[in-house]
């Protein structure tokens, strides 16, 4: 059984930035495309950023693109958010496809507990 964990969530000024990391434990995720994904009070779960195996190709949704980077080492993922706005708040969900390569509308094998952003204005 695969578990991830996040970290980094916390409460920031709009403009500020915040760094999410992802951990797991169970197996290693070497092989597969990772993501972030989002849900807002009240909205869908959404994707943010998915990163393929080897870091070689990168997604993101228009609203982030220019402000966050996804990237990953061997054991973990992370999300940097710069320039952050208050349209930012929301749970934070890490996610493994159990796929090497990311395609549009591939379902997550398996998801974090999420974690908290919270941009003030």
């Amino acid at each position: 059984q695969v578990q991830l964990v996040e970290s980094g969530g916390g409460l920031v000024q709009a403009g500020g930035s915040l760094r999410l990391s992802c951990a797991a434990s169970g197996r290693t995720f070497s092989n597969w495309a990772m993501g972030w994904f989002r849900q807002a009070p009240g909205k869908e779960r959404d994707i943010v950023a998915v990163i393929n195996w080897n870091g070689g190709s990168t997604f993101y949704t228009d609203s982030v693109k220019g402000r966050f980077t996804i990237s990953r080492d061997n054991a973990k993922v992370y999300l940097q958010m710069n320039s952050l706005k208050p349209e930012d708040t929301a749970v934070y969900y890490c996610a493994a496809f159990t796929t090497p390569i990311y395609s549009t509308m591939m379902t997550p094998g398996y998801w974090g507990q999420g974690a908290q952003v919270t941009v003030s204005s």
